[in-house]
Parts: structure tokens; sequence; C-alpha cells
């Protein structure tokens, strides 16, 4: 007959025993790259302070648009009792926006189709193939972006005149360009290193060519990287002032950086049509961002990492 000491041990092991009643949970202990509850709550009230940040200048824009006498920015608390969508009405039917706009688009998408077209095309060829000077090409395009916007604007204006391209739209597309293409090309070259390079040589078996491969198999794998090249030519030649303001010589040809100008004069300066002006211009802008946006995370990161 056995006894209860034959019995086998069911219960916690030897070296930890049971807990009893009283006794402490132990403690659990954060993972690596886990935050507490003050460090979450830290990290979303300085997130909050900075979107509100950068968000104030925009709505304090939209709020004095509203505002209808020239005047009221100087008294924003009166605005809010008036609020009138007047200026916008008075830019549309007695300025030369719409005239404005339609060079700004006409320019800003010649300067965003050409310049990803290019971008990517060097940035393709630097990617795959090794050719003499590849590596200083690229230290060029990077050294060209060191020079500020004043000292540039005598040459270009030299050379534009010298090939009969002021107050041109192609004259400034090509400037817009040469901001433009440099950027967007280190980008895709990083993009495109991204690519396993076995993509090429499959293309090459099927029998296409070199463009072929690259338009066809390699282009549409590029999205987020064409993405983030086609937003930056585009609000490069949309917003820009400085050369658009020297080079376009004639009224027909203002685009609505420099049509904004004209709400100021030397004795006076209409506020509301200039803060209803901006917001309208920012709209095309906002909805590029809009369509691209989902793709611009992953160009940016991806192209980084390999630049």
């Amino acid at each position: 007959m056995s006894t209860t000491a034959d019995l086998p041990v069911t219960g916690a092991p030897d070296h930890e025993p049971a807990p009893t009643a009283g006794t402490a949970k132990p403690r659990r202990h954060r993972g690596r790259g886990q935050r507490s509850r003050g460090q979450t709550a830290l990290l979303h009230t300085l997130l909050g302070i900075a979107s509100l940040v950068a968000f104030f200048p925009v709505a304090w824009i939209v709020y004095v648009s509203l505002g209808p006498d020239k005047s009221d920015y100087l008294h924003p608390d009166k605005i809010a009792g008036k609020i009138s969508f007047s200026n916008y009405s008075d830019v549309l039917q007695n300025t030369d926006f719409l005239k404005w706009f339609g060079n700004s688009v006409l320019i800003a998408l010649s300067a965003t189709l050409i310049g990803v077209l290019l971008s990517a095309s060097a940035g393709y060829a630097v990617s795959r193939m090794k050719f003499p000077g590849h590596r200083p090409l690229m230290w060029t395009f990077l050294i060209t972006q060191m020079f500020p916007v004043a000292i540039l604007i005598v040459p270009l204006y030299n050379i534009l005149a010298g090939l009969n391209l002021l107050d041109t739209y192609q004259g400034l597309v090509i400037v817009y360009l040469t901001t433009a293409i440099p950027y967007c090309a280190w980008l895709m070259k990083g993009y495109f290193d991204t690519i396993p390079v076995e993509i090429d040589e499959a293309g090459r078996v099927d029998g296409l060519s070199p463009f072929g491969t690259f338009w066809k198999l390699v282009l549409p794998l590029a999205r987020p990287g064409l993405a983030v090249a086609a937003f930056y030519s585009f609000l490069t030649a949309w917003g820009e002032v400085a050369y658009a303001t020297q080079f376009l010589l004639s009224s027909e040809k203002y685009t609505l950086a420099v049509g904004l100008q004209t709400f100021v004069s030397e004795h006076d300066a209409q506020w509301n049509l200039m803060a209803a002006t901006s917001v309208m211009i920012a709209l095309p802008a906002a909805l590029f961002f809009y369509l691209v946006q989902r793709h611009l995370v992953t160009g940016l990161t991806a192209g980084a990492s390999k630049s």
C-alpha cells in the first residue's frame, strides 16, 4: 500500500515556491523601445504643441482672408463679427488671378514632367551603369545646390538674355529644372539602388532593351520615389518668387507668386486680398500633396537610406 510520500509532486518546483497571500506581484519590466505612460504623455504633448505651431500661420491667413476690409488684420478681434467671402470674389473677378493661375499651372506641370523624367533617367544611369565620371557627376549635382539664389540670379539672367529666353515660359522652366533635377537625381539614385538588379537581368533575358527595361520594369517599381520627385519639382516651380520676379517682364506672363506682389504698392497694401490669394495659391499644392502623400514616406526613407 502506497503512502502519500510516494505520490508525484505536481505543484511548483522546489526552487520556485508557490506564491502565498500577501506576496507582491513581480514588477513588470518594459521591453526595449517601450515608453512609460509619462514619456508617452510628454511625447504627445510636444507633438500637439508642434502641430499647433505649424498650423497657426495657415489658420491665421485663412482667418484674415475672411475680413472684408484691408485693415482688418490690425484688429483681428473684429473679423469674427463680419466674416465675408468678398475678398475671394474680388480677386477672381477684378484681378488677373485666373491668368496667373493658368501660367503657374503650365510652368509647374512642365517643370514637374521634365524634371521627373530627366532625374529618373540620371538616377537610373548612375545606379546601374558604371561609366567614367559617374561619381563626379553625382557630386556635381550636389555642389550645384550649395549656391544661394541671390548669387545665381545675375548669371542666369545673362544666360537667358543671351539665348533670347527672358520673359518666356521655357526660360523659367529651365531655371526651375536646374534646382529640381540635382536633388531629385540623388533621390532617385538612392531609390533605384533598393530595386534588385535581377529585375534588369530578367528584362534583358526577355529581349528588352536597356530603355525598355527601365521604362517597363523598373519605373513601375519606383512609384514612391517618383512621387517624391514630382512633389518636390512641383513645389519648386509653384511657389517660387525670386526667379519669376526677375525673369518675367510682361504682366500677361506673371505667375501667381509674381501677381501676388501687385497687391502691394509704394503707399498701400491690400492685405485682405493678399490673404485670400495666398489661400487659393495653397489649395493646388495641398491637393497635389494629398494625391502623392501615401508614397512620400516610402520614397523619402528608401532614397535616404541608399543615397
